[in-house]
């Protein structure tokens, strides 16, 4: 198995003080892995495909979001509550008045080319199906990112170093990642792509900080 010499770029822990991490400089990604809630995953299991394209709204601190378009069920509840807590964890780290959530229900890659999102900092959670996949920053030659690529994919650009390994985000586990807008970083943040959905569906929650 391939070792890089460099320090990783990512910071993994069970507890949500790990996520603070994500404000050293040389982390671009932090990781809170723990299970989901018991039973979020079989009421997801049994409604997934009737959530349509899931649901976007904007969450204050203290609230949660309204899932009543959603099948009734402790499932239900329980997700309600664990996007509450993951709204109000981005408020808090970040000092923010609100958070804009998005619940996607997602039936193949959104975004299948390694890239780095234009924001300062975003938090995902996948429910359902694969998470989301990166590389160490030791392994990628970001001159080969966006245009650079030249129509060419990923594995053939030169985006990626031959000893490179594509990491995966547990599903259930907490992430911030660093985009290219975090202050004092150029030409940084974690370069991820979402993962192939070949059977079933990927449900994905995205928050994004925002102030008035």
């Amino acid at each position: 198995m391939y070792q890089t010499l460099a320090p990783s770029c990512a910071h993994t822990g069970t507890t949500p003080f790990d996520l603070t991490e994500i404000f050293r400089d040389e982390i671009q990604l932090a990781l809170w892995q723990r299970p989901l809630p018991a039973a979020i995953g079989p009421w997801l299991a049994e409604h997934g495909p009737t959530l349509g394209r899931g649901l976007r709204q904007t969450l204050r601190p203290g609230t949660l979001p309204d899932l009543s378009a959603f099948p009734p069920g402790p499932g239900r509840d329980a997700l309600a509550q664990d996007l509450g807590l993951l709204a109000d964890m981005l408020i808090e780290l970040l000092g923010a008045d609100q958070v804009g959530l998005r619940l996607e229900v997602i039936h193949q890659a959104m975004c299948p080319r390694f890239h780095v999102d234009r924001v300062g900092l975003r938090m995902l959670c996948t429910y359902q199906g694969p998470g989301t996949e990166w590389v160490e920053d030791a392994q990628v030659d970001r001159r080969f990112l966006g245009a650079g690529h030249g129509g060419r994919p990923d594995h053939l650009s030169g985006l990626l170093h031959p000893e490179h390994q594509i990491q995966t985000i547990p599903p259930g586990t907490i992430a911030l990642l660093k985009g290219s807008l975090w202050q004092g970083q150029t030409g940084g943040g974690i370069v991820h792509r979402s993962p192939a959905v070949p059977h079933g569906l990927r449900i994905l929650a995205a928050l994004d900080a925002g102030w008035n």
